[in-house]
């Protein structure tokens, strides 16, 4: 099989996520294209808003993963700590962010995050 712009889409199924930082990735991914029912449907019920407003004129531009603890397979929560960059009505700015990832029914969500900066 070819590979074509499909291998840069979101992982649309939670479960093809292997770790928190897969999911974070894909959950990074599925913001630039903004991707609403995917990041809905990887957020844990318990911290799941009705919605999210996504920006049709905020442009993700990268992403740097800073640090990760737990989230493997062998583990049932862990973190990602990252720095996004984005702009927005021109201008550039970064969110920096340890999100918290738990296992629920099996496979890997966002629960929460603490904004590092």
């Amino acid at each position: 099989a070819a590979a074509g712009p499909a291998c840069h889409r979101p992982q649309h199924s939670p479960y093809a996520a292997p770790t928190a930082e897969a999911l974070m990735r894909s959950r990074y991914a599925a913001f630039a294209v903004r991707d609403e029912p995917y990041l809905l449907r990887t957020w844990h019920p318990s911290t799941r808003p009705g919605h999210l407003g996504l920006d049709p004129a905020m442009r993700w531009t990268g992403l740097e993963i800073l640090e990760t603890t737990g989230g493997s397979a062998f583990h049932t929560e862990g973190t990602v700590t990252f720095r996004a960059r984005f702009t927005a009505g021109g201008e550039a700015g970064s969110l920096h962010e340890c999100s918290r990832f738990v296992r629920h029914e099996g496979a890997w969500v966002y629960l929460d995050a603490v904004f590092a900066e």
